[in-house]
């Protein structure tokens, strides 16, 4: 006789969420006072995207909000996480808001709220004003100040009714993918402006973590969400060891250095030193940087495995990034990054639950007592519809499975964490990608814009309500 399975339960307050961004979903680029950010401009620049493809109608979630909310109540979401478009707020990046632009975002939270499903704003999912760029964009102090007047904005508009709140999403993508490799927005290639938009990144954090605190009931919470890397080693030699500890500091301390411990690592110094002497940190921006934060959100997907190269390696960039001529990793040229071995996505990232459980149990010691919530784990499949319409996708099924199962792992081992947000919510715009990849529990007809739920939007549905986790292998 076969043992009954032990399910695998989460605590009771966990939170159950799908999250999206603005630019990936929204559509309605140039209505009620939005004007372009430099997601529009890069988008609509041949080359720049697979197939030239764009955010202009994307999803249409700008008119089906409704819909999509409903949607959520009805899979048994209890959270949401959702990014602001910083240009439909304010369109110059400076300057008053345009009420059309938040009266959007006024509606969306109330709709969230009517249903119980708990709001997590975004303040900035990488989508600048396109004529703070024209500024100089976050390689130039000045955008960091803006961004802490706009979080003001927000704060004040939203911070009654919105108690989980984001500052940045990812910004080692915004500094190094935007102003480093170049294959996203804006698509500059200079490893100077990547070190200096990744140093403004944090202040902007730090800037608007305090406006948002001077706006807000003192019950609302902010967090920032990174991209953490998991950086594993080819092999045990000092040259792959000292790899690592390179492509760390450039994925990560770079960032949860000055946020959680005030300061930046003297290795990450050194490594840079060839690109820059950091002369643009600021007595005292380390303090600013430094705010004290109410939780910690991680994105993960899969583990990066890494060496020493004899010379600096030629040719296109193959980390996980996208392909490009220039690398993303200012000072460390001579690294190179391997496939790792097992099961991989559409994206050609190999499946690894281990690298989120390693993830959560670093940032536990990282900052020992700050909650910790996921912000973003999903994959992307080739998904097609049956003939009768049903969309199944047991991949996903099986990766999220295994994920949550790394995460209900570790709150086991101490750690404490608060929430799972699915990335995402539905098939969308996927960045330079274009729509070729999917990502979504939910599928889209983008012909029709219709929405199907996958069979992983109902399993995952069916483990919000229960708070176990389904079978992998039963729809």
């Amino acid at each position: 006789m076969t043992e009954p399975v032990t399910p695998v339960t989460f605590p009771p307050a966990f939170l159950w969420g799908a999250a999206t961004s603005a630019y990936q979903i929204e559509g309605a680029v140039r209505e009620d006072g939005r004007t372009p950010s430099i997601w529009d401009t890069f988008s609509h620049t041949p080359g720049k995207t697979a197939g030239g493809e764009h955010g202009d109608i994307a999803v249409d979630h700008y008119h089906r909000y409704r819909d999509d909310v409903q949607m959520m109540a009805d899979l048994g979401l209890t959270a949401y996480r959702f990014s602001v478009s910083w240009s439909r707020v304010q369109p110059t990046g400076r300057g008053p808001a345009v009420q059309r632009g938040l009266d959007f975002y006024r509606r969306l939270v109330d709709e969230l709220l009517a249903h119980n499903i708990k709001p997590s704003l975004t303040l900035y999912h990488w989508d600048l004003p396109q004529e703070l760029e024209d500024a100089g964009g976050w390689p130039e102090r000045e955008t960091a100040l803006r961004f802490a007047e706009y979080a003001q904005i927000m704060g004040e508009a939203l911070g009654d009714r919105v108690e989980q709140w984001t500052t940045l999403n990812e910004p080692w993508c915004s500094a190094f993918l935007g102003y480093a490799s170049g294959v996203h927005a804006p698509g500059r290639t200079e490893p100077l402006a990547s070190l200096r938009a990744a140093h403004h990144l944090n202040l902007a954090h730090g800037l608007a973590t305090s406006a948002l605190r001077a706006a807000m009931p003192a019950r609302n919470t902010v967090a920032v969400s990174l991209n953490s890397a998991v950086v594993r080693p080819l092999s045990q030699t000092p040259e792959d060891l000292a790899a690592v500890r390179k492509i760390d500091d450039l994925a990560n301390s770079v960032f949860h250095g000055p946020m959680l411990h005030g300061a930046y690592p003297e290795t990450l110094f050194a490594a840079t030193s060839s690109v820059t002497d950091w002369s643009f940190v600021l007595d005292g921006d380390l303090s600013l940087i430094n705010q004290p934060l109410d939780a910690l959100g991680l994105n993960y997907y899969t583990p990066a495995l890494v060496s020493a190269a004899e010379e600096k390696p030629s040719g296109p960039r193959a980390d996980g990034h996208g392909a490009s001529d220039f690398s993303p990793w200012p000072g460390a040229d001579e690294v190179l990054f391997h496939q790792s071995p097992g099961e991989r996505t559409e994206m050609g990232w190999s499946i690894d639950p281990t690298g989120l459980h390693d993830l959560i149990m670093r940032y536990t010691k990282e900052a020992p007592g700050l909650p910790i919530y996921i912000t973003e784990n999903g994959a992307a499949y080739d998904d097609k519809p049956e003939s009768d319409g049903s969309v199944h996708d047991p991949e996903r099924i099986a990766y999220l499975h295994g994920h949550l199962r790394a995460v209900r792992r570790a709150i086991a081992e101490g750690a404490d964490v608060r929430g799972y947000y699915l990335w995402s919510l539905m098939d969308n715009f996927e960045w330079a990608y274009g729509y070729g990849k999917r990502f979504g529990a939910v599928y889209v007809d983008y012909a029709t814009l219709t929405r199907t739920p996958k069979s992983s939007a109902l399993w995952y549905g069916r483990a919000a309500r229960s708070g176990a986790l389904p079978p992998a292998n039963g729809e």
